[in-house]
């Protein structure tokens, strides 16, 4: 089976076997058309990926899961986008390049993996000469991270769940712990070290964000010590306290508030007596509805 082909597609864990080529949407609400929301310069990344300039993420629209509280919910299953060319995007990411962007950050590109790899695969022939970042759930198989190899730069995936339960509840992905599991190992394999430049600004690697949910202070342990016992300073942890109630949330009454800065001091303590080194952490008032970007389309058309 290839793992690219959309005809059947079986791209991500879902395996939902939609015919993408002949515009059939699937769980992920896209078909093989890419559809991106907004390309910019973003300051509002890890400090080693925004710098003095700003990330070039491009945000693409549709997504996998379907976690009841995500931040970026008008895209991710809203169906808010332009409809744009491998061409189209392999341009966007020199227009990024010319306006100063440190790197180009493809937010939540994996339902869109071959197109993807086409652009990247021509701004590398043209020499982009900036890093290429993988923004993820993590709810990719691994053999479709496989097909990144050579291409991305700096893998920058999300670890949401330890528990099974969780996962279901709140992503209806019973499955994603271990799916994680085997997709950041895969990213770890391509980009096994972590490398800086003179100036601080990540140019391989993998940094692995793991974003604390209210009420959920014993599973985000789980997930810090995992990673820490699992690649130890091979990785950067991104230790998130930006959680922002968002959406129709009536049914989980225990994620209608923000993350208490009692549990996310707890939190940042517990890894640094686990002796956790490489970290990002988040202070002051990180959880605002005015950090998730606006989709406006911003960048996207020529």
């Amino acid at each position: 089976m290839n793992i690219l082909d959309l005809t059947a597609c079986r791209l991500c864990p879902r395996e939902c076997g939609a015919d993408r080529t002949k515009g059939e949407k699937g769980v992920c609400g896209a078909s093989d058309k890419i559809i991106c929301a907004r390309a910019s310069l973003h300051l509002w990344e890890e400090p080693c990926l925004s710098g003095d300039k700003g990330s070039g993420t491009v945000f693409f629209s549709g997504c996998n899961m379907g976690c009841v509280f995500c931040q970026n919910g008008q895209i991710s299953h809203g169906g808010k986008g332009i409809k744009i060319s491998p061409q189209r995007l392999c341009e966007i990411f020199f227009e990024l390049r010319d306006k100063g962007a440190h790197n180009i950050n493809l937010v939540t590109a994996g339902h869109f993996l071959p197109q993807v790899i086409r652009a990247v695969e021509k701004a590398k022939v043209k020499n982009i000469g900036i890093p290429f970042v993988y923004n993820s759930s993590s709810y990719e198989k691994r053999e479709a991270i496989a097909k990144c190899k050579g291409l991305i730069d700096i893998f920058l995936p999300d670890f949401k769940y330890m528990e099974n339960e969780n996962a279901k509840k709140y992503s209806n992905a019973f499955d994603y712990p271990e799916i994680a599991k085997e997709a950041i190992e895969e990213m770890v394999t391509q980009q096994p070290e972590c490398i800086f430049d003179d100036g601080g600004l990540i140019e391989r690697g993998v940094i692995v964000r793991h974003m604390m949910l209210p009420s959920h202070l014993r599973e985000s342990k789980k997930i810090i010590k995992y990673l820490h016992d699992t690649y130890g300073d091979k990785i950067f942890i991104s230790i998130m306290s930006q959680y922002t109630p968002v959406g129709n949330l009536e049914k989980f009454p225990e994620l209608m508030n923000k993350v208490s800065k009692k549990d996310y001091d707890k939190l940042v303590d517990f890894a640094i007596e686990l002796g956790v080194e490489n970290a990002f952490i988040q202070e002051g008032e990180a959880a605002q509805e005015s950090f998730i970007p606006e989709f406006s389309g911003e960048g996207i058309e020529g």
